[in-house]
């Protein structure tokens, strides 16, 4: 299709070939063993989206270690030898299809829904809102523990180490989780960050974990290596949050950022081609790509082709990444550049658990 030539064209993100500029968003999915390991379903799911023409996969969110990274119950891991192995037979089901798959890299901090452990967070304050009832949750969150600068060390250590796992079972590269209201999110986070250390007060410091957590990644797993990170205004919990200081406070991060050698930035909001703030006309995404000078990943309501290629074209992202209708549509690429119909996602589908479904893995 004409209209969408740039969407379809090749990308060189670092090091890795990919055959278009569509990307699986990561979504929780929550059909891991209650162990965290993955399952031979989430195979051939991932699978379907290589299939599907995606050039690029990035799976949900994986914690990565057992004292107080999960968020879910039965969310994946990677917190030791045998959960990494257990990832082996995805990333080959997607190499398989001719895809490259990214391991997100995720803590929960206080956005926990189980009761195996009580939760820790850059300061003792409960996360607004409720648990989110399509990944089995119900009530309000509980106040977790401020963290002390012995674990915030721990963490960084932790990310680090899942992602040399990550590299050694086959993933073309990791994603660092520093968005929709999780762990490194809730440092970045004016209202939940209420420290008065190195990690809190300005937002120079609050957005210094993450970019720690970079450097630790980057040197553990070489310059060449793929590693993004994912940022965001909104959260799961705090859909329409904004940054106080507006496009200062962009600059500010992705600056910041840029200065620990990620390979990619990957921004969501729930508009992904609307203004990131009322006194701007810019895209989060755009704000990215100007203050980073890396490459960007554009995610939010960018299932219509045109959206996306639009994007693309006014060079505000370099890729886009579908959500919620690739799962109604695992082979949107295919469809987008055939010109064939896409299904329309509803909500429903997700209900009452947005766990797998036998025609997701079939």
């Amino acid at each position: 299709m004409k209209d969408t030539s740039k969407m379809l064209s090749t990308y060189t993100l670092g090091h890795l070939e990919l055959s278009n500029r569509a990307v699986l968003s990561p979504m929780t999915r929550t059909s891991a063993e209650s162990s965290g390991k993955a399952t031979a379903e989430m195979a051939r799911y991932y699978a379907r989206f290589a299939k599907g023409g995606f050039g690029l996969v990035i799976t949900e969110g994986i914690y990565f270690n057992y004292e107080n990274s999960r968020s879910y119950a039965n969310q994946p891991g990677i917190a030791d030898d045998e959960q990494a192995k257990s990832w082996k037979p995805v990333v080959e089901a997607v190499h398989h299809e001719e895809g490259k798959v990214i391991a997100q890299l995720m803590h929960g901090g206080a956005l926990v829904q189980h009761e195996d452990f009580v939760s820790i967070a850059p300061s003792a304050v409960a996360p607004v809102g409720e648990m989110l009832a399509e990944h089995g949750g119900s009530g309000k969150f509980s106040t977790p523990r401020k963290m002390t600068n012995d674990e915030i060390q721990y963490v960084i250590d932790s990310f680090a180490l899942a992602a040399v796992r990550a590299k050694e079972v086959g993933f073309d590269g990791v994603e660092v989780h520093g968005a929709n209201g999780y762990l490194l999110d809730q440092f970045v986070t004016d209202y939940t960050n209420q420290r008065t250390d190195e990690y809190g007060g300005s937002t120079e410091k609050r957005i210094r974990l993450i970019v720690k957590v970079l450097h630790a990644i980057r040197a553990a797993v070489g310059l060449d290596y793929v590693v993004g990170v994912r940022i965001s205004q909104g959260k799961v919990n705090d859909f329409h949050h904004k940054w106080a200081g507006g496009e200062k406070d962009a600059e500010i991060i992705f600056e910041q950022i840029a200065q620990a050698f990620p390979t990619y930035i990957h921004t969501t909001e729930y508009k992904a081609f609307a203004p990131a703030f009322s006194d701007s006309q810019h895209t989060l995404a755009a704000l990215a790509k100007r203050y980073s000078k890396l490459p960007v990943i554009a995610n939010g309501k960018l299932g219509e082709p045109k959206k996306a290629e639009s994007l693309l074209e006014n060079g505000e992202a370099d890729m886009i990444a579908i959500g919620k209708e690739a799962l109604v549509n695992a082979d949107w690429v295919h469809k987008v550049k055939e010109g064939k119909p896409l299904k329309p996602f509803h909500h429903q589908y997700l209900e009452p658990i947005a766990t797998l479904r036998k025609e997701e893995y079939a």
